[in-house]
């Protein structure tokens, strides 16, 4: 009886958002052009009227996660003095790396660049495909990529962690904001904000999702030369949710383990490749000056909406991404703080934050730089291919051209695959403990039929939206999964915020080891 509770589903969290996904997957095939109206009014809504709110969060959130680093939170380990981590370091970044933005820089690491080289704002006056335009596209994609997405998501890992391991607090995404909440219905807001935010990552791992196998089916059209379309999409969707339903059920550092060690060394390979092969001087001399004009002008760039001139670059691009990050983060920040275990909160930062955010400084640096150094030399005519052959083909272009390209087409294929593979497992497998009861310090393994029925969720619903509405279909899922993860984003603001200025308060493991002490 007891293993049967320990197995069982919680209704009023997994319910609402299971039926929320299938309606909006039945109003796809009903009334498609009133599902599109209602998809494009929310995303209209999203980038108009809140654009300006995320963009606010992102660099609260950068300044934040810098701050809880030297303040004396940064010392607390999580889960106790006495905690032992679950993992070794390199494991922990390789996890960390290939679990969070690693499929988003492998899909647009080469295309996005492309796109502002030859389209940047209008109200900034920048010509396209100038000198200019390189530097600003290589300053948006570290806008992108490095460390405002890495923000977003180690505010709420940071408060999870604590909330959870020291906190005492349940296994819970409302959890994320006990601190700030005080002395409200706490269980009652906790079952709400879990059955909101289970829809909002279920759109926006079904985004990912679909940004993935839109990437995989340009690899496989460069090295076999078959129709990156519905067909190929719907074999890829299927292939990879058989795949990662069965490393998801290995458990939670079984299967995702060695699939992300081996990760890491592709990047590592694909990065070095490039370096050699690539047109080395100029990724970092642009790379150089690019990420200066980034950092001295972070600020004016993480603010921009504008809004003043109705230009509307910024709700298509960045709007779009603090959305998609936010979204995601607060179920990944589940799966996050659980590998966190035993480090300090300094500790978890830097992995979580300082060094994916290099890591990625680097990876735009050699990707983006080559892009832009094909396109701008006359050797890839990237744009053309993005307008034939869709943003999924860019990398594979860049790759082409270079020595050994069926080598490293293949190897970056494979990269595209296993960081799908991970990324969903690891999310999934955060919203099947979050959507089931009993799941301890002890026992945080979900029953594997709740991990196969997301699995099955989020792939139906990616297939849908690329098949229907393509790379904007992406972006719409991306749009309505943000918008209620931004008022739980906020809240886990204001939570990081009143544990900073106390931590000795809240955490109950501390105390009472401390009183253990005392009493010895």
């Amino acid at each position: 009886m007891k293993k049967l509770k320990l197995n069982s589903i919680r209704p009023l969290v997994f319910l609402p958002a299971f039926i929320l996904l299938l309606i909006t997957i039945i109003l796809n095939f009903v009334n498609y052009d009133w599902f599109l109206k209602v998809t494009t009014g929310a995303k209209s809504f999203m980038t108009h009227e809140l654009g300006w709110v995320f963009s606010i969060a992102g660099v609260v959130s950068v300044i934040l996660v810098s701050l809880a680093y030297f303040s004396p939170l940064g010392n607390v380990r999580i889960g106790g003095e006495d905690a032992k981590p679950l993992l070794k370091k390199q494991t922990w970044f390789a996890i960390t790396l290939t679990t969070t933005i690693a499929a988003g820089i492998l899909f647009w690491g080469t295309a996005e660049p492309i796109f502002h080289l030859s389209n940047p704002p209008k109200s900034l006056g920048i010509e396209p495909m100038s000198a200019d335009a390189a530097k600003f596209a290589m300053e948006t994609l570290y806008l992108h990529w490095t460390f405002i997405p890495y923000a977003f998501y180690s505010v709420p890992t940071i408060v999870f962690a604590f909330a959870y391991y020291n906190m005492k607090r349940s296994f819970s995404v409302g959890s994320q904001i006990s601190p700030a909440m005080k002395n409200l219905n706490q269980n009652k807001i906790k079952v709400v904000v879990d059955a909101v935010i289970l829809f909002a990552v279920s759109a926006a791992i079904a985004s990912s999702f679909g940004t993935s196998v839109m990437n995989m089916g340009g690899g496989i059209y460069s090295l076999f030369g078959i129709d990156n379309g519905k067909t190929l999409w719907i074999f890829i969707t299927i292939i990879g949710t058989i795949a990662f339903i069965i490393s998801s059920s290995t458990g939670l550092l079984k299967g995702i383990r060695v699939l992300a060690d081996f990760n890491i060394y592709l990047y590592y390979i694909i990065i070095a490749a490039l370096i050699i092969l690539g047109p080395t001087v100029y990724m970092f001399a642009v790379g150089t000056e690019s990420f200066g004009g980034f950092l001295s002008h972070f600020f004016e760039k993480a603010l921009f909406t504008g809004e003043a001139a109705h230009d509307d670059w910024a709700s298509g691009w960045t709007t779009f991404y603090w959305s998609n990050w936010m979204a995601w983060a607060p179920v990944t920040a589940v799966f996050l703080a659980r590998i966190a275990y035993g480090y300090t909160v300094k500790e978890v930062i830097m992995m979580n934050f300082v060094i994916p955010g290099f890591f990625s400084v680097l990876w735009m640096t050699v990707l983006g730089g080559s892009a832009i150094n094909f396109q701008m030399t006359g050797q890839v005519d990237l744009v053309s291919i993005l307008n034939e052959q869709g943003s999924g083909a860019a990398a594979y272009a860049v790759l082409n051209h270079l020595p050994f390209s069926g080598i490293l087409i293949g190897l970056y294929l494979l990269a595209v695959m296993i960081s799908f593979i991970t990324a969903t497992d690891s999310t999934t497998n955060a919203m099947a403990s979050i959507s089931s009861t009993g799941i301890t310090e002890a026992s945080q393994e979900a029953p594997v039929f709740i991990k196969i029925t997301w699995g099955v969720i989020v792939g139906a619903v990616a297939l849908i939206f690329i098949s229907t509405l393509g790379i904007d279909g992406i972006k719409t899922l991306s749009y309505l999964g943000g918008f209620p993860a931004l008022f739980l984003g906020i809240f886990s603001i204001l939570s990081l915020i009143f544990i900073m200025r106390n931590p000795g308060k809240f955490d109950r493991v501390s105390k009472a080891a401390n009183k253990q002490k005392n009493v010895s």
